[in-house]
Formats: structure tokens, sequence, C-alpha cells
């Protein structure tokens, strides 16, 4: 019966032990917490103004880059344009027509007649 009360001292002390370990912890974690709490609020001020402050000097950036990508939108609109236009006066009805020729070297004809069998 010795070594039965052994074990249960020992497991009992070891679950009492663990029980104010967690305790400890938890109060230890609520104490960072609190201390962590202004830091958290500072982090987050400064995260918000570095956003305001991006918003602002990026609004010019943005503008200028739209109105230069509404000029490049024309100038390729125009391009597109002006090769349907040509594209179109090579493929209409109204092109002149391509004339062939067939050419006969007239020397060549004069050495078969001379060549009578």
């Amino acid at each position: 019966m010795g070594l039965s009360s052994f074990f249960k001292n020992l497991f009992g002390s070891t679950k009492e032990s663990a029980t104010e370990l967690a305790n400890s912890a938890e109060s230890t974690l609520e104490q960072v917490k609190e201390a962590a709490a202004p830091y958290v609020e500072k982090a987050e001020t400064f995260v918000e103004e570095t956003i305001d402050k991006v918003k602002e000097v990026s609004e010019p950036i943005i503008d200028r880059a739209s109105e230069y990508a509404e000029k490049a939108t024309e100038a390729v609109s125009d391009v597109i344009d002006s090769v349907k236009e040509k594209a179109a006066a090579l493929t209409s009805d109204d092109s002149p027509e391509l004339i062939t020729e067939t050419v006969v070297d007239a020397s060549e004809i004069g050495d078969e007649d001379d060549g009578k069998a």
C-alpha cells in the first residue's frame, strides 16, 4: 500500500503544479497585454498616418499616369484606324487590277525557223 500512496501523492502534486503553472501563465499573459496596449495603439496610429501620407503623395502621380494612359489610348486608336483604312484600300474592288504580259524573245523564234528539218 505504500507504493500506491506514493504514486497518488506524486501524480496529485504534479497535477497541482501544472494548474498553478497554467494560472501563472494566464496572469503573465494578461500583464503582457496590458503593457503592450499603448504600443499597439501607437503602431495603429503610425500605420494610419503612413497610409494617409502615401495617398497624398501618390495622388498627383496617379493623375499624371491616367492622363498619359488616355493619350496613349488615343494614339493607339489612331494607328489602328489608319491600318484599317490602308488594309481596306488594298482589299477593296476599287484597287487597280494587276496586268501581266507574256514577253517572248523574238530571237528564239527566228532560230526555230532556220532549223528546218
